[in-house]
């Protein structure tokens, strides 16, 4: 089945066009990502301001010629933390719905939880690591805009799951008011970030974890910084070892430079400047509360999840 998925995040606007097999194989016929930061001002004024919904928009303005070419028969627009918060969330995705011919819903926190975890089992990176990670108790670390999903599970069956309010680009407005951070704001936001995820994530559901798999924005950039990608490769990008140790090291260097230096950072999608401290942070702390030196970055996230959803094999 020819299935469409577009993620609306806070921070982000992707789409997959994705063929996908009875046997929930999936292959990528097209995959887009514009930063679009529909969360801008959200944590402090309750609402998604009118310049970042247009800015959504007009990213799905440059995805209709591809859905146009290839014709799915299928198709879901997957709304998350910024939408659901918002006083006028509901309002945007019936407008979007309408204006593109989409299936647009907000999805609840355990509904984008389950999903994120669907699409990061979908497929591993090689036969030896699926063999090597069955039956292991792993985590699911979904670094949004907007809101961190951990999923524990084993194989492709989620247990405990949570959406806790730490996000790249709400804890970045919180926190962050000078350029470059000054110390004391980037240790503010690394307490604020342990105190959410310490009241959200029971101690007992990270003592049998023996795994780690990172998804979305701030650990395939990490992944990518490490090795220098330019251009950025999903290859070489999925299945990659990321280190503690690397991810502090990548917070230590970025948050010592300015923005602009940041988007100059081989690797590093220049659009993600502004916030790419905070996810070094949140990735790290994440990794920290679940005794991970390591984590394997994946390609395959909530956007798989919706294909295989949209195909009848979630």
């Amino acid at each position: 089945m020819r299935t469409a998925v577009i993620d609306i995040g806070t921070n982000s606007t992707r789409l997959l066009i994705a063929d996908v097999s009875p046997a929930g194989q999936i292959s990528e016929l097209s995959r887009r990502s514009i930063v679009t930061r529909l969360g801008a001002g959200v944590d402090s004024t309750g609402a998604l301001a009118e310049a970042a919904q247009a800015r959504v928009v007009d990213a799905l303005e440059q995805f209709r010629p591809e859905l146009e070419r290839l014709q799915p028969e299928r198709n879901l627009a997957v709304l998350t933390s910024a939408v659901r918060e918002a006083s006028n969330g509901a309002e945007f995705a019936k407008r979007i719905g309408k204006s593109f011919g989409l299936d647009a819903r907000v999805l609840s926190g355990d509904e984008e939880a389950r999903l994120t975890f669907l699409g990061a089992m979908s497929e591993q990176s090689s036969a030896s690591t699926e063999t090597q990670a069955q039956g292991q108790p792993t985590v699911v670390i979904d670094i949004g805009g907007g809101s961190t999903e951990f999923v524990v599970g084993v194989d492709r069956q989620a247990g405990f799951h949570v959406s806790l309010d730490a996000g790249v680009v709400r804890m970045s407005e919180r926190h962050i008011h000078s350029d470059p951070p000054d110390p004391a704001q980037l240790q503010a936001l690394a307490a604020d970030t342990r105190s959410i995820f310490l009241q959200g994530l029971p101690a007992h559901e990270g003592e049998a974890v023996q795994r780690g798999i990172a998804v979305a924005g701030t650990a395939t950039s990490a992944a990518a910084i490490d090795q220098a990608l330019d251009p950025y490769d999903p290859v070489r990008v999925h299945g990659y070892t990321l280190l503690l140790a690397t991810v502090e090291l990548l917070l230590a260097r970025l948050a010592d430079m300015t923005e602009d230096q940041r988007r100059s950072v081989v690797g590093l999608d220049p659009s993600r400047a502004p916030t790419i401290v905070a996810g070094m942070i949140l990735l790290s702390q994440a990794m920290r509360m679940f005794d991970l030196d390591r984590v394997e970055v994946s390609e395959h996230d909530i956007l798989y999840g919706g294909a295989l959803m949209l195909a009848g094999l979630a």
